[in-house]
């Protein structure tokens, strides 16, 4: 009667620990004992609920909005926002400002000066794929082609279709996902100008400095790369 209580109980408590997600029991027991020996293994991330989106699942999530960008092509415009593609497909809402920035080359325009047809850059406080825009540059005509996203290596996001996974370059060898210190700033912008330059397609939703004192640049809306690893004097070093 003992041993038919106790089996009953750990058959219980095995099935708890599997509803309860993050981390899950495998429960073995000696009936005739009453032994029992537990093992905790992590469970698999659950996907961050938006398609491309997330560096290998949601162990690398933080919540909020924060620094970044994105570069493509404008496809409309208002007078409150704006939208783009990017080289990928992805598109992008860039929401105006009274402090919003405007520049071509390396003079100043005015925000009408931002129309359909053109290729952009856009700094900002990045929600998604919606962009809070600190500044928006102009860029030469072409030059968020999906051409350069092909070159590039970038693969876009395709429902359904399976994870890339690979890595170019150098990954900073105590790297783990989640780990460093979100920035933002001048700092932020410099990282994301320089990971869109070397991998467009994307949107980066937040720049972090690791402990080396590299940036890992996080990329979504793409199915590769997920983050780009950006120097201190702002060159790139690697993406996985």
């Amino acid at each position: 009667m003992f041993t038919r209580k106790l089996t009953r109980l750990i058959a219980i408590g095995a099935t708890a620990a599997a509803i309860g997600g993050g981390a899950y029991g495998i429960v073995s027991a000696t009936a005739s004992t009453g032994s029992v020996t537990a093992t905790t293994t992590t469970a698999p991330a659950a996907p961050s609920g938006r398609p491309g989106f997330g560096g290998g699942g949601g162990s690398n999530a933080r919540s909020g909005p924060a620094a970044g960008g994105s570069s493509g092509t404008v496809t409309s415009v208002s007078t409150s926002s704006f939208t783009l593609t990017t080289s990928a497909g992805q598109k992008v809402v860039v929401n105006k400002t009274s402090a919003t920035k405007y520049q071509k080359g390396t003079s100043s325009i005015s925000a009408s000066a931002v129309k359909k047809g053109q290729s952009v850059l856009v700094l900002g406080v990045t929600n998604g794929t919606t962009i809070t825009a600190g500044q928006v540059i102009v860029q030469p005509t072409g030059s968020g082609g999906s051409a350069a996203s092909s070159a590039a290596g970038v693969v876009p996001f395709q429902r359904g279709a399976q994870a890339t996974a690979k890595q170019i370059g150098q990954i900073p060898a105590n790297y783990t996902e989640g780990s460093g210190t979100i920035v933002s700033g001048t700092t932020a912008n410099n990282a994301t100008k320089a990971a869109l330059a070397a991998y467009p397609g994307g949107v980066v939703d937040r720049v972090v400095k690791l402990s080396n004192g590299e940036y890992e640049v996080h990329n979504i809306g793409v199915s590769w790369p997920h983050h780009v690893f950006v120097s201190q004097s702002f060159k790139v070093v690697g993406a996985n």
